[in-house]
């Protein structure tokens, strides 16, 4: 649409006297309206103040609508029709932020930046009329498409050996009431000796039924080859894993079990008690451990029988990680790992407080893992090849007792 000569010299007299900052928002909101105005003149099938027969309606005013950009607020005018609507093609219905910002505020959410700096950080980049809490959560909402596309993805790339399970918990608004609910996330150590997320769920709680799904949802994207499942000793978990995963040890966490341990002494013995069973870790050899294990659970047996009995029943699953390469031994041998990323989703999910609802839990924390798990991608192996050689033979080693013993049952069945 092409202006008159005076209203181009007035516009010229306009950002002539304008300062510097304010030039650029007139000239972007000058563009809009005359691109807006053309489009409303194309529908019409007339420009303003021209009545041809063929035209299909009337123009009816104006209403104006602000659009913040990069450059500022600026107000542009909609044509309003006598019969139908129209909306330029160049704006979007109930949104008054462009893409640029949209990619900003979504980056500041996922960072952990409250709702209150998301709000300055905006007017900082020249959004006078400031953002509110729900357009924040409106804006955020366009990560679900990212983060299904994530949590969907396939695992058949590749095997994973190891693999992390834990939980954390965040407020969440369900109807009138505030409660709490589980974050589970998911971590595997691949066969090539990379780290990746596997998967995240949020739930109620962390009941057999929530793990089951949760861990037959991984299978069913291709999740195989898992030798070792770290986790705490949650009956829920350890349920599902134990009719999820069975040709898998269970490696319980070591940390969560000396916090186990804690409470069966009183706090001044512990201490000593915790002392005495971090000897244990401090032998290299598989035999060793076991036996610094013996040794320790008898002497604690007189004073702290409690502690002795805990011992005898969680030795096995403790000390799963000595069936595995010695370099891992640190890496396996505890949930640690994992617990780092939780404390970082928690981290950015306390400047949230409370969460109106699960998706909106799921997507924060999501977007947070998946900020990691790409860090791993480009960051050095988690473990190196040569120990990775190392676990291939155990896996082997194992393959071929497990065909042994299966063929000696069956020529037993046999006899």
């Amino acid at each position: 649409m092409t202006q008159d000569h005076s209203a181009l010299l007035a516009q010229l007299d306009a950002l002539t006297s304008a300062d510097s900052v304010s030039v650029f928002a007139e000239l972007i909101r000058a563009g809009l309206q005359a691109l807006i105005e053309a489009e409303a003149t194309e529908k019409i099938g007339a420009a303003c103040h021209q009545r041809p027969s063929e035209r299909s309606t009337q123009r009816n005013g104006h209403r104006p609508k602000t659009v913040s950009t990069t450059s500022g607020d600026v107000e542009v005018q909609i044509p309003k029709l006598r019969s139908g609507s129209f909306f330029p093609s160049l704006l979007e219905r109930r949104r008054r932020i462009d893409k640029a910002l949209h990619a900003v505020i979504m980056e500041a959410y996922v960072h952990g930046v409250s709702t209150r700096n998301v709000d300055a950080l905006v007017a900082a980049l020249g959004v006078d009329s400031g953002i509110s809490k729900s357009e924040v959560s409106r804006i955020c909402a366009q990560l679900d498409g990212e983060i299904a596309r994530f949590r969907e993805r396939t695992l058949t790339h590749t095997t994973f050996p190891y693999i992390f399970l834990d939980a954390t918990y965040c407020k969440v608004r369900i109807c009138a009431h505030v409660v709490s609910h589980a974050m589970v996330v998911a971590t595997g150590v691949s066969i090539e000796g990379t780290r990746e997320v596997l998967g995240t769920a949020v739930g109620d709680s962390e009941s057999f039924e929530f793990w089951r799904e949760f861990l037959t949802g991984l299978k069913a994207r291709g999740l195989a080859g898992v030798h070792l499942v770290i986790s705490d000793a949650h009956a829920g978990l350890k349920a599902a894993l134990t009719q999820q995963f069975t040709g898998a040890s269970w490696q319980r966490c070591r940390v969560h079990f000396m916090r186990n341990l804690h409470g069966k002494v009183a706090a001044k013995q512990i201490p000593p008690v915790m002392a005495a069973v971090k000897t244990i870790f401090a032998h290299t050899e598989p035999d060793a451990i076991h036996e610094q294990w013996d040794q320790v659970t008898d002497t604690l047996a007189p004073s702290f029988p409690k502690v002795s009995e805990m011992m005898r029943e969680a030795k096995a699953d403790v000390l799963a990680f000595t069936a595995f390469p010695k370099a891992h031994w640190q890496k396996i041998w505890s949930n640690n790992p994992i617990e780092r990323l939780n404390k970082e989703i928690k981290r950015r999910a306390d400047v949230v407080e409370i969460f109106p609802n699960p998706a909106a839990f799921l997507r924060l924390a999501t977007a947070v893992v998946i900020e990691a798990h790409d860090e791993w991608q480009v960051t050095r192996r988690y473990v190196s090849d040569v120990s990775m050689d190392e676990l291939r033979k155990v896996i082997a080693d194992k393959a071929r007792a497990a065909a042994t013993a299966g063929s000696l049952t069956k020529q037993h069945q046999i006899a």
